[in-house]
């Protein structure tokens, strides 16, 4: 049985930029259902990471960056119903449910980004920081979270609700647009943005064996 999804998120970068905002995205999935409790999932998304001021007193540099970016993102999710055996066990059936996955993607940045120097104190006003308002990076997706399946009158899964934590690494300094010497800069990781994440899955096809139930019949 395999499917699609759509959801929403709240996320926050953490990049070389000190000053971070809250922003949102939007995503689509392509479910393909390696076993009841393992998706492989093709995710589409769209958001937003902004971050910086121009004022000295919220970055020491006048750095400000919004990036408009968009990601393809191929990950899947190990769900305990794999590995525990929860039939007549009303506690192992509830924490069934609870997942980690990984994957990889590539992120396509879009930013707007304050590139010449603003404070007199640091320097000549026609300093450029270096880096680039677009770009390409390849993106390696943390993934935990808890899905609730929602059964038809078959006791087959229908519909699920996806809750979510994302940690996201971006190589190579696209997110924010800057690429600062790090003799210079302090920056002493990759970029990355954290996601909290709610999806609605429908799934659709035909059912196929598995080993256990899925839910026990009362």
């Amino acid at each position: 049985m395999n499917g699609g999804g759509s959801g929403a998120g709240y996320q926050r970068g953490y990049t070389n930029i000190k000053r971070q905002f809250n922003d949102g995205s939007f995503n689509l999935n392509f479910i393909y259902n390696y076993n009841r409790y393992l998706p492989i999932e093709l995710e589409a998304q769209a958001g937003r990471l902004s971050g910086g001021s121009l004022l000295p007193s919220q970055d020491p540099y006048g750095r400000e960056y919004v990036n408009n970016y968009k990601a393809l993102i191929l990950h899947a999710d190990f769900q305990l119903g794999t590995s525990i055996d929860y039939l007549d066990n009303w506690f192992l059936t509830i924490v069934k449910g609870f997942y980690g996955g990984t994957g990889i993607g590539l992120v396509s940045n879009d930013n707007k980004v304050q590139c010449t120097n603003v404070i007199l104190a640091n320097g000549p006003l026609t300093y450029v920081f270096p880096g680039a308002d677009k770009g390409v990076n390849v993106d390696w997706p943390l993934r935990f979270g808890y899905e609730f399946k929602i059964y038809d009158s078959y006791n087959q899964p229908s519909l699920a609700v996806d809750l979510g934590y994302i940690h996201s690494f971006v190589f190579y300094s696209g997110p924010d647009g800057y690429n600062d010497p790090r003799a210079i800069f302090k920056h002493n990781a990759e970029d990355q943005y954290l996601q909290f994440t709610i999806m609605v899955k429908y799934y659709i096809g035909n059912v196929t064996s598995y080993n256990k139930l899925m839910r026990e019949f009362r």
